[in-house]
């Protein structure tokens, strides 16, 4: 994708205020103002103290306190603490400045608080745009949807990506990928839902080699941004299957990290659904611009670096069957049945790196 100049745009729905354009975190004490946000909870995570004098100093006396502590998979002890220090506080809306693990925390205090969300993303997870919600505690990982939960003012800045590795970032692009990608033979799919999955994927098909090439292009930053902004909406709409079942099993039980495992485990996901989803195989590989959709996830994964095997980030062979038997607990929408042995077979292959 040629470079496209700055890329910028604004929406508003009942629920949701969205702005998008590089440098308009510097508008957030306007959009605050607007929303009549007054005194606010940042929540972010460990080592982000340059950030957080950046918020303090922006934001002025609206700052009423922060808590930057926000872990991976959201543990519920983590929950609770979040929650003494807003009783303490006394915010009349929480700020997440981060990327999945600070909005996840943030979501987790929304829900229980009901206190409005404003999200910041600083990486491409794009769980800011969904009412998804989870909490990991001993039992693993506990999800739903809330509407509490759905930040009420999303701000993009790309410029507040520069900086993120381009390891993490190829990670974090493939995780928006999954997204996409689930959305488009998500059970009840209607046509908005594969038009935001289908942008989604080629922005992020072209975006992240760029990135991996040169991390400081904002243009390349600002695609991918938007691409994961995409997905989210298109997650937000659609009911997500076996990757993301798998996904959660593996972080919220095993540990595995979060972005990492999702992509990982998509090329493999994707070949198991492959035979009983023709048609949205076809429109995934046509976003791709390849004619297969799987051989063309496992090359762009290969090509940035994320195509690692599940041994690697931490899944034994001898958890592989409890892993699959809690994948295939409960039920949900999938293209193709999912059982136990077919599922430990699929982690099987995913932990050795071998072909999908």
């Amino acid at each position: 994708m040629a470079e496209q100049g700055p890329l910028r745009f604004a929406f508003d729905s009942p629920a949701i205020r969205v702005r998008f354009g590089a440098g308009c975190v510097r508008e957030l004490p306007a959009e605050l103002d607007a929303l009549g946000f007054a005194r606010l909870l940042l929540i972010t995570t460990p080592g982000r103290a340059r950030d957080v004098r950046a918020m303090r100093a922006l934001l002025g006396p609206r700052l009423a306190e922060t808590f930057a502590q926000a872990l991976p998979h959201v543990p519920a002890e983590l929950v609770r603490r979040a929650l003494e220090v807003t009783a303490a506080a006394r915010p009349d809306a929480c700020l997440v400045f981060g990327g999945g693990s600070a909005v996840g925390l943030g979501k987790a205090v929304a829900r229980e608080t009901g206190l409005p969300l404003v999200a910041v993303p600083t990486t491409y997870a794009g769980s800011e745009m969904t009412s998804i919600w989870g909490i990991s505690d001993e039992g693993g990982k506990r999800t739903g949807r809330d509407a509490r939960a759905l930040p009420r003012l999303v701000l993009y800045d790309a410029e507040l990506t520069l900086d993120l590795p381009p390891a993490i970032s190829a990670a974090s692009g493939m995780n928006a990928m999954a997204h996409a990608v689930e959305a488009m033979y998500a059970a009840g799919a209607g046509p908005e839902v594969v038009i935001l999955a289908e942008d989604a994927i080629r922005r992020l098909r072209d975006a992240l080699p760029r990135i991996i090439r040169e991390p400081r292009n904002v243009d390349a930053r600002d695609q991918a941004l938007a691409g994961a902004h995409l997905a989210g909406r298109s997650l937000e709409k659609a009911v997500m299957g076996l990757h993301h079942k798998l996904c959660h099993v593996l972080g919220g039980s095993f540990g595995l990290p979060h972005a990492e495992t999702h992509a990982a485990l998509l090329p493999y996901v994707v070949a198991f659904n492959a035979a009983a989803a023709p048609e949205a195989m076809a429109r995934i590989a046509a976003a791709l611009g390849a004619p297969d959709a799987v051989t063309a996830l496992l090359s762009l994964s290969q090509s940035i670096g994320t195509a690692r095997p599940l041994a690697e980030l931490g899944l034994t062979a001898e958890q592989v069957p409890r892993a699959a038997a809690l994948a295939c607990a409960g039920s949900y929408p999938n293209p193709r049945a999912v059982t136990e042995p077919d599922v430990a077979a699929l982690l099987e292959r995913a932990r050795t790196g071998a072909a999908p």
